[in-house]
């Protein structure tokens, strides 16, 4: 595990966009997974003059790693955060960008093998220790891609919250089993909320209740701070 603590959520933002780069200049076709949320605006805002409308850039593809599917639209909750925050300003060509939904979830490990398998995969971290959708109370370890049943009422606190703000009775996520697929697994984490839960993950014992604890095991596994929600962290 490599710690990169910064300063700043701009020099955060900053070295995630570098390393993005260093990737995506590969003479190669790369494949990358990204995050949608707060934490990485600042990584978008960035990157899109750096990309939009380079020819030089057309061999990257884009995967999301999760997706919660919302009743009467089209798109789920992930797609349509990446669209607005990153595909659509960086005039991303849709034959780039390869979704994974409640439909082809189960193919879509196999999908992303047969493209050649992940180059990067950008991640964030939840208060409550998630990673992509791995929920505490429903994460499986082994299994390469899940959904979870919301109709099914799970005793953790992020269930009564999903379910009084989202439209939706299930989502599906890439489990741990393809992270640790994936060639170069990059999380990000910015502000004093996220201290205590990165110590817990990053410096704790492995357990299903912080989901992100299994990421400690991944072969090639960076992490970037700013000064705030690396507080707690020891280097590695």
């Amino acid at each position: 595990m490599k710690m990169i603590k910064t300063a700043t959520y701009e020099e955060m933002s900053e070295a995630t966009v570098n390393i993005l780069l260093s990737h995506m200049s590969q003479e190669k076709r790369v494949n990358l997974s990204i995050t949608a949320g707060n934490s990485p605006k600042k990584i978008y805002e960035m990157l899109i003059p750096k990309v939009k409308n380079k020819t030089y850039y057309e061999h990257v593809h884009y995967y999301n790693f999760d997706e919660v599917p919302v009743e009467g639209q089209a798109v789920g909750l992930t797609m349509s955060a990446l669209n607005e925050a990153y595909f659509e300003p960086a005039a991303i060509q849709p034959a780039n960008i390869h979704p994974m939904t409640t439909e082809n979830y189960q193919a879509f490990p196999q999908e992303i093998a047969d493209a050649g398998g992940l180059d990067l995969m950008l991640i964030g971290i939840g208060a409550d220790g998630h990673f992509c959708a791995n929920m505490p109370g429903t994460t499986r370890f082994h299994e390469a891609a899940y959904r979870i049943d919301l109709t099914q009422k799970v005793a953790e606190p992020w269930y009564e919250e999903v379910k009084k703000d989202l439209n939706t009775d299930c989502f599906v996520t890439l489990g741990a089993k393809s992270l640790m697929r994936v060639r170069h697994l990059v999380l990000i984490a910015n502000g004093q909320g996220k201290a205590e839960i990165l110590k817990q993950a990053l410096n704790g014992p492995i357990t299903p209740q912080i989901p992100a604890s299994i990421l400690q095991l991944h072969p090639n596994f960076t992490v970037i701070t700013d000064a705030e929600a690396g507080a707690l962290l020891k280097d590695k």
